[in-house]
C-alpha cells in the first residue's frame, strides 16, 4: 500500500555533511508528517526530527542547528541536511511517515528500511 525509500547516505569525514532523502509511494491520500529516526546497534531508534505537511518541524536537541528537515508535498519526499557530522552519529538513518492510504481509515505509521551513515576519518 505504501513505500517509504531511503537514499543519501554513506561515508563522511567528521565534520562533513550529508543530505538522504525519502520519498513515499503508493495510493497516498494525504501525508500528516515525515520524520527521521536514527538507530545504532544496541540501542533504541531516537527521533530525530519530523515536518508536518505545512511545515511545522521538531527536532532532537542534538540536532538542532545542524540538521535541517524539509518536506516536498508534490513529490511526497523529505529531505534532511546534516552538516557538522560526528562519529558518534554513525548509524541507520530511517524514515517514518504518517500517512492516509486509499481504502484505509485515517492516518497509519509507515516505516523505510534505513539508510547507513558512516562518520569516520
Amino acid at each position: 500500500q505504501l513505500q517509504l525509500v531511503e537514499s543519501g547516505g554513506g561515508l563522511v569525514h567528521p565534520g562533513g555533511s550529508l543530505r538522504p532523502s525519502c520519498t513515499a509511494s503508493g495510493d497516498i491520500v494525504h501525508i500528516y508528517t515525515m520524520g527521521w529516526y536514527r538507530q545504532t546497534p544496541g540501542k533504541e531508534r531516537d527521533l530525530l526530527t519530523s515536518i508536518t505537511s505545512d511545515g511545522n518541524t521538531n527536532y532532537r536537541d542534538s540536532a538542532k542547528g545542524r540538521f535541517t528537515i524539509s518536506i516536498d508535498n508534490a513529490k511526497n519526499a523529505v529531505l534532511l541536511q546534516m552538516n557538522n557530522l560526528e562519529p558518534e552519529e554513525t548509524a541507520v538513518y530511517c524514515c517514518s511517515a504518517s500517512v492516509w492510504v486509499q481504502g484505509t481509515w485515517g492516518g497509519g505509521n509507515y516505516w523505510g528500511q534505513g539508510t547507513q551513515v558512516t562518520v569516520s576519518s
